[in-house]
């Protein structure tokens, strides 16, 4: 251990704040205090709860504990802030697993109440994860239902969804995850007594990544702690990128307040990375106003110049993403050992396909939404398909009015699509007979263009853009959102001469998309593509990170100064999980727009 990790785990008594930058041992100094606590302090294990954010990391702290102390350690309590509070009602309640409502049964609730509310959804999975999401940010902050508004839908519907979802929980006699932390807090309040039992055999509390905390988990936790506040927590503030799930970075400066005599302990070696990393991932996050002012240095030597690269689009990204990961294979990097970073699942959509086309291997946890899925992917197949003489009533049915030619389905009478048959049922409307003439028309022109052009030619000459614009409308969502997924079919268009080519690309890609599916579920093998949220915590000895243009980090919703504060910090936690390089690739257009290079980038350049 170094000084700073010594001085921290051989600390005893009291309430302690260790801040940890990436990669400076954090640990192996929480593991080592706990030692020195069994061994030197003749603490019972018994009284030691350590307090994690996974399963994972409590279970690898757990072995890491076993390995150092012996089995000595085995009693150590250590677990999430969810197993620890199920642990507390479990015993106080007497509820049993049965009692704990499940992922699934948690999706199969909300589906049913979405489905009552008859919103149109494009991408279900993304939309409930946004449910769930939000539900959680009530419960952990202790948000009244009727204060709160929701990014994910109108008010008045995610009022009836959470009203849904509370009443079949209830009808089922269940609770969720985030409940618990609500009942754990209620029994502490209302049961002193029972308080003073759990006060007793946990007398020292150890916190990892002390910067995701809750409102609710900190209640609990202080009462817990009380009256000897032997609290020691780990965290860093610069990586705090949970506000959308509830957590409260600003807790750990609340921490110091609370705790006016804690000792505060700056961890500021980075082991991890580069000098080069190293300095210029400070040179993004000292940008942040709100936050610990600390200096941090590398282990390491200064190692390869961190590296921006300029593309003309995604295309040419991903590329120039796959030459580059060749070349690092070729020096004996292992695959497994190079991440490709993005700031939203979406955003790999082309390097999934590049991928895919050269036949390299990659993993990914998050579902990578099909576009040709989403309704406006299917319309373009439906105009496609019946451009090239289809006539099948369900492709019609999917496109008649998109854009609004007011024919009616009464007008189909047969399996087929006859226009002969619609000029005879509109036969007394001289203007219905020009919009089926037009639509006839439209049609022959798609048949004679390569994908790209007849994209176009729907957008603008056949008004696909003003029916967007209108459902937009009805719908009361963000057109913006509609016409991005438009403009990035229309760009992944352009490559193919022919309709048929396109249809043969839609296929294998969908085919390809779900093969990877049904993979994830046995062990994956190389590349990296993870959103930045996934590969907190994670190292690497390759990171890129793409699209590192404005609108995509800081991410285009992001409005407030807080919330650009913590798209800084996803940024940084980016940056920092490389070892030994890390390159930054921006585009210069997106979907046929200019685009400009993220304000993160030009705090890279402008310090060069």
């Amino acid at each position: 251990m170094n000084q700073a990790q010594e001085k921290a785990a051989r600390i005893k008594n009291g309430p302690c704040l260790v801040l940890a930058g990436p990669g400076s041992g954090k640990t192996r100094t929480i593991v080592n205090r706990i030692r020195f606590l069994i061994e030197e302090y003749k603490v019972r294990p018994e009284e030691i709860l350590v307090v994690t954010f996974t399963r994972y990391a409590a279970s690898e702290m757990k072995s890491r504990l076993c390995e150092q102390a012996g089995e000595s350690a085995a009693p150590v309590t250590a677990g999430t802030f969810h197993g620890i509070y199920y642990g507390i009602l479990k015993w106080a309640y007497r509820i049993g697993s049965g009692n704990i409502l499940s992922e699934e049964e948690k999706y199969q609730i909300l589906r049913a109440a979405v489905a009552q509310q008859k919103m149109e959804v494009f991408d279900e999975e993304d939309f409930l994860e946004g449910l769930v999401s939000e539900i959680g940010v009530i419960k952990n902050n202790g948000i009244a239902i009727e204060e709160f508004h929701s990014k994910k839908c109108d008010s008045d519907a995610f009022y009836e969804i959470y009203k849904a979802y509370e009443r079949q929980k209830k009808k089922l006699k269940k609770i969720d995850f985030d409940d618990m932390l609500l009942l754990c807090r209620n029994l502490f309040l209302t049961h002193p007594d029972i308080l003073k039992q759990w006060q007793k055999k946990f007398r020292y509390i150890l916190i990892d990544e002390f910067q995701d905390i809750n409102r609710i988990q900190y209640d609990v936790i202080k009462m817990l702690a009380l009256p000897e506040n032997n609290l020691f927590v780990v965290g860093d503030d610069d990586q705090a990128i949970y506000g959308f799930r509830g957590a409260d970075s600003k807790i750990m400066f609340e921490f110091l307040k609370d705790f006016p005599k804690a000792e505060q302990i700056f961890l500021n070696t980075n082991y991890r990375s580069t000098a080069n990393i190293v300095n210029n991932s400070l040179k993004v996050i000292e940008k942040n106003t709100v936050r610990f002012k600390k200096k941090l240095h590398a282990a390491k030597e200064k190692g390869t110049t961190v590296h921006i690269q300029e593309v003309k689009d995604p295309v040419e990204e991903s590329k120039y993403i796959v030459r580059e990961i060749e070349r690092r294979i070729e020096k004996g990097v292992l695959a497994e050992q190079i991440a490709v970073l993005f700031r939203v699942h979406t955003d790999a959509r082309p390097l999934a396909e590049c991928f895919l086309e050269h036949k390299i291997a990659f993993q990914m946890r998050e579902h990578l939404p099909n576009l040709y899925s989403h309704f406006i992917g299917k319309d373009i197949q439906a105009y496609f398909h019946m451009a090239q003489g289809s006539r099948l009533r369900a492709e019609f049915l999917q496109i008649m009015n998109r854009p609004k030619r007011y024919l009616s389905r009464e007008s189909l009478t047969q399996g087929e699509v006859s226009f002969e048959e619609l000029r005879k049922f509109y036969f007394d409307k001289e203007w219905m007979q020009d919009r089926i003439d037009q639509l006839e028309w439209d049609l022959k022109m798609l048949s004679k263009m390569a994908p790209y052009a007849a994209i176009q030619y729907m957008r603008k000459k056949i008004g696909y853009d003003d029916f967007l614009r209108d459902y937009a409308k009805i719908k009361q969502i963000q057109a913006a959102d509609l016409f991005e997924i438009l403009s990035e079919i229309e760009e992944a268009a352009r490559p193919f001469s022919t309709l048929e080519e396109w249809f043969r690309h839609v296929e294998e890609y969908t085919e390809a998309l779900r093969r990877k599916e049904q993979k994830k579920k046995e062990e994956q093998k190389g590349i990296h593509l993870m959103t930045i949220h996934a590969a907190k915590g994670l190292e690497f000895d390759t990171v890129f990170i793409i699209g590192a243009n404005e609108g995509q980090i800081p991410y285009k919703k992001a409005k407030s100064e807080e919330e650009t504060e913590e798209e800084r910090r996803l940024f940084y936690v980016a940056m920092t999980r490389a070892k030994e390089v890390l390159q930054i690739c921006y585009v210069k257009q997106r979907n046929g727009k200019e685009t400009v290079p993220s304000r993160f980038v030009n705090d890279l350049l402008k310090s060069v």
